[in-house]
């Protein structure tokens, strides 16, 4: 049977999903029982105190919606990034809908009493956090810390062709610094290897207590700012017409669509050559205009809500201890219409639940947000670089510059799994040998007479000055299953400890908060010139705090090691 993904009849599926994900996400934030309203509501079926953020997720569920549909329609293998900071209803939400959240959590089925247990945990001492973290099926990325959210699903497709990463980017977080780093990223993504990153720039118009820069710019600034950047601005302005439901939700089934044709244009052309042909590909950035905490108040006691910084977190005072407003959350809750949307057991009605991806397209069960399929790294023969050492002090020789033999065969003995990154300063950092049997992987400009060990495919990613987004793409190609390392001078890594500490945190969490959750390979670090005296720029070029930052951490998680001289670098580094 011919489906049409575009009809009104399968919008309107669309748009019950949605309210499906919203009432479910706005229960989460209240309710700890009686999550369907079939009694009246009391005290105790509200949380003493409602944490959360409701702000973004509207917005973020009619994406994700309209992504499942795009899955169908072109049955595409993509996974969704959640860059907004908080809002992790969005997944825990569309992930219960699809069934993916209850087959990796059995004891939270899709009835009434699961339900209720998906409300008690959210947000709670001891449940699940308010973001998208290790134990949200389908998430790679804790948006918690912002702006890495570009890097992380750049790192992601790199050596996966047919993978699409949905990236949503809050408009709070377009502010920071790493994530305008991100927007670089495209430089380095080769349309033949490696998939496409899919920016979704959401647009809602409020931080916590602010206005955004972007949300209040024209889209004639924005196109000349992604115009410049290298993208394809496509812009989708739900905003204006967002009374109008299913006015929306056919505007925005068209710009998506659009923006994966696009996608599916730029990659058949560069197919029909080789990689090694590859120019940077131009690909759609969707630009999308949707009110921060659409559906829900539109405002309190006279003062605005929806759309703007007051819809950001818990938008109006009910719980258990202030039952003098629960006729508004009543109101709100029940005007997704829960009774068109679920049975009498509490389980979405089938003929809404038929619209979702089936298997492994979905995006909470997509492998590549579980570790991906590991291929084990060979690690090659280090012991055929090592010195043979007699006496002590008698052979000179530069430990990194020997490790960088090493280094290049380790690239030869894994040609699509393997990769260094680093911020400009792989030859500084002594491992020049590498470039003896690859480049660096570069689809910008090229001029020939000048540039060195440039390509448009290559093993190394070191040709944009910002350690933010070398160790955000590396984080994202080990959490998707494959092996690098990062490189860079002791003082540098500095820059990136905090995003060091979130993944070391990751990696605690997925073992101890989930029984599903893959072992990912190591993140690997080399802080050169630790400590030693440098002449021309030591004073600045030093700062032994990465050691003592990560030193502080659970040994079960990292480890670090002070190699003293060539042999034994060699050894620490198989």
């Amino acid at each position: 049977m011919t489906v049409d993904f575009n009809s009104k009849a399968y919008l309107d599926k669309v748009d019950a999903w949605w309210r499906a994900a919203n009432y479910i996400s706005a229960a989460q934030m209240y309710l700890k029982d009686n999550p369907l309203l079939k009694r009246e509501v009391v005290e105790n079926d509200l949380k003493a105190h409602p944490i959360g953020h409701w702000g973004t997720v509207p917005g973020q569920n009619f994406i994700y919606a309209h992504l499942n549909r795009a899955i169908n329609k072109y049955d595409l293998d993509m996974f969704y990034i959640e860059g907004p900071g908080h809002g992790g209803q969005v997944m825990v939400s569309n992930s219960y809908l699809d069934g993916s959240y209850t087959e990796l959590n059995p004891n939270i089925p899709q009835n009434e009493e699961g339900f209720k247990h998906l409300c008690k945990i959210f947000s709670f001492p001891g449940g699940i956090a308010s973001h998208a973290a290790p134990e949200t099926p389908g998430s790679i990325h804790e948006g918690g810390e912002l702006g890495y959210a570009l890097s992380h699903a750049a790192g992601a497709v790199l050596d996966n062709p047919d993978v699409i990463a949905a990236t949503v980017i809050g408009d709070g977080e377009g502010e920071t610094g790493p994530l305008m780093a991100g927007w670089l990223a495209n430089t380095f993504l080769n349309p033949v290897n490696d998939g496409a990153v899919l920016p979704i720039f959401y647009l809602n118009g409020g931080k916590i207590h602010n206005p955004t820069i972007f949300e209040r710019k024209t889209d004639e600034e924005l196109a000349l700012f992604f115009e410049g950047l290298g993208w394809k601005p496509i812009f989708a302005d739900v905003t204006a017409i967002s009374d109008d439901h299913a006015a929306a939700h056919a505007l925005f089934a068209e710009k998506l669509d659009e923006a994966i044709e696009e996608i599916k244009k730029v990659q058949a052309e560069a197919r029909k050559g080789s990689a090694a042909e590859a120019t940077q590909p131009v690909y759609p950035v969707l630009i999308a205009r949707i009110p921060k905490g659409w559906t829900g108040p539109k405002a309190w006691e006279g003062t605005p809500i929806e759309g703007g910084f007051r819809a950001h977190q818990v938008p109006i005072p009910v719980d258990a201890h202030h039952m003098e407003h629960v006729d508004a959350l009543l109101s709100w809750l029940e005007s997704y219409r829960p009774e068109e949307l679920f049975d009498e057991n509490g389980k979405l009605l089938p003929e809404i639940a038929e619209i979702a991806p089936k298997g492994d397209r979905r995006m909470a069960m997509n492998p590549i947000t579980n570790a991906g399929v590991i291929k084990p790294m060979n690690t090659a023969d280090w012991k055929k670089h090592a010195f043979k050492i007699e006496t002590p002090g008698a052979i000179m020789a530069q430990d990194m510059i020997e490790f960088g033999k090493y280094a290049a065969d380790l690239v030869d003995a894994n040609p699509d799994n393997f990769r260094i990154f680093g911020p400009d300063e792989t030859k500084s950092n002594r491992l020049q040998e590498v470039f003896t049997r690859t480049s660096r992987q570069w689809l910008g400009r090229m001029k020939p007479d000048y540039d060195e060990a440039l390509s448009p495919t290559g093993r190394v990613i070191d040709s944009q000055l910002s350690e933010h987004q070398a160790e955000g793409m590396l984080e994202g190609y080990v959490l998707t299953g494959r092996h690098g390392f990062f490189a860079s001078y002791e003082s540098f890594l500095r820059v990136v400890d905090s995003m060091i500490t979130q993944h070391f945190k990751w990696l605690r969490k997925s073992k101890t908060h989930t029984t599903w959750r893959k072992n990912y390979p190591a993140l690997n670090l080399i802080a050169t010139s630790t400590v030693f005296q440098q002449d021309h720029n030591g004073y600045t070029h030093q700062d032994p705090g990465i050691l003592t930052h990560l030193a502080e951490k659970t040994p079960e998680y990292i480890r670090e090691y002070l190699p003293a001289d060539t042999n034994s670098l060699l050894a620490v580094m198989d």
